[in-house]
């Protein structure tokens, strides 16, 4: 297998709640839930947490070290070099993308999504592309996976600001969907990267698992609160507990998604 290594980015000055990757979830922060979860992926050969050299971001370096993981700090505005120059140290042939703000993110999937791209020699595979794709799975079970030869060349190319800020859309950028199967759509983006994105049947796009706001800080608050203290629970298990409990999927349900051209001032 190639060596493989995920990359979590993570900082304090989220827009739409500061400080949410230090916030409590059961008892831990919710940075020591992704890191764990994403841990667990069996394909993984390391894991790191890239965050902003920014005096705010000093609490989670300071995390990182009391717990043992591995930290990178550098830009915060151009979150694509934050990527590789953490990346280089691992020398990894495959990178995996996930975001602090995922506490639900699961291992599983991370290895189906690396699985994808291994089988299909892909530049890049994920578990959702922006419109005119059609994500299934649910937001929050963002995975993003690109060799690091795609890595490096996105980073020598891209110059547009929405590219640096959201790290891969220079490699999907233009990209037709084409599906393949109903677990799988294959296509070339406009610059020649190889894409595959990972398909569900039936589809659960709709249902919002991240944390982005309050009120999705309450809604996977629950979550963590109704598993009584377990963090190593499936997505499957997670659907589930929302088809017994249809009110929670009502709390965010009004809260808009970001989309790769959104360039947040503070950039991530």
């Amino acid at each position: 297998m190639p060596k493989t290594l995920a990359i979590i980015q993570a900082r304090m000055g989220a827009s739409r709640l500061p400080g949410k990757v230090l916030l409590d979830l059961g008892g831990e922060p919710m940075l020591v839930r992704v890191v764990e979860r994403t841990k667990r992926a069996s394909l993984l050969d390391a894991v790191t947490v890239a965050t902003t050299t920014e005096v705010q971001d000093a609490a989670i370096a300071e995390l990182c070290a009391s717990r043992g993981y591995s930290c990178y700090r550098g830009s915060m505005h151009d979150v694509l070099d934050r990527y590789y120059q953490a990346a280089r140290p691992f020398d990894p042939e495959i990178i995996v993308r996930i975001t602090a703000d995922c506490p639900v993110i699961d291992p599983n999937l991370i290895d189906e999504t690396i699985q994808a791209a291994i089988a299909h020699d892909a530049d890049f595979a994920a578990t959702r592309l922006p419109p005119p794709w059609h994500r299934t799975y649910p937001i929050g079970l963002d995975v993003e996976v690109c060799t690091f030869i795609a890595l490096q060349r996105a980073w020598e190319e891209a110059d547009q600001k929405f590219h640096r800020e959201h790290v891969l859309p220079y490699l999907y950028e233009g990209v037709e969907p084409r599906a393949v199967t109903a677990q799988l759509s294959l296509g070339t983006s406009q610059r020649g990267f190889k894409i595959a994105v990972l398909n569900h049947d039936p589809d659960y796009g709709s249902m919002r698992w991240a944390v982005d706001t309050p009120e999705d800080l309450d809604v996977i608050r629950q979550v963590y609160h109704r598993f009584n203290g377990r963090d190593d629970f499936s997505w499957q298990e997670i659907l589930a507990l929302f088809a017994n409990d249809p009110c929670l999927a009502k709390i965010n349900a009004s809260i808009p998604h970001k989309t790769m051209f959104d360039v947040d001032k503070k950039s991530h």
